[in-house]
């Protein structure tokens, strides 16, 4: 699955944004209106990516996917792993809501050991440049 971050222009502001938003001992839940039809497929190993500013850097692995209430009020909430993995940064159109993404699709994990702790901006800068 992936997913526009709205508010937050890197991994970090959405980790901050999580400490001060909601109790961190709690479940880490995205909600959305639609529970998605493949939500079983999701729960079994698949994570769901974020866009920000354009750029794919991150996923959360799904670990439940559950919809909550009934008719018009029924709502879908998805239970993330609370750990980031960063990922290459990868450019992405904007989009509504949230859409499936292939796994063939799905940009590789950085591994801290090959890159260290680098900035996401010099990432972004460092990918559109082919560089990296």
């Amino acid at each position: 699955m992936i997913k526009l971050c709205v508010g937050c222009d890197t991994v970090e502001e959405l980790l901050d944004w999580r400490r001060d938003h909601d109790d961190p001992a709690r479940p880490w839940v995205m909600r959305t209106r639609q529970t998605p039809k493949r939500a079983a497929e999701m729960a079994d190993g698949g994570s769901l990516y974020r866009v920000f500013k354009g750029v794919i850097l991150c996923r959360q692995r799904i670990l439940a996917v559950e919809t909550v209430g009934e008719g018009v009020t029924a709502r879908c909430e998805v239970t993330l792993d609370p750990d980031p993995v960063r990922v290459a940064p990868t450019p992405r159109r904007a989009f509504q809501g949230w859409r499936y993404l292939e796994p063939k699709d799905a940009p590789e994990d950085l591994s801290a050991e090959a890159f260290g702790d680098i900035p996401s901006e010099l990432a972004r800068q460092l990918r559109e440049a082919g560089a990296w």
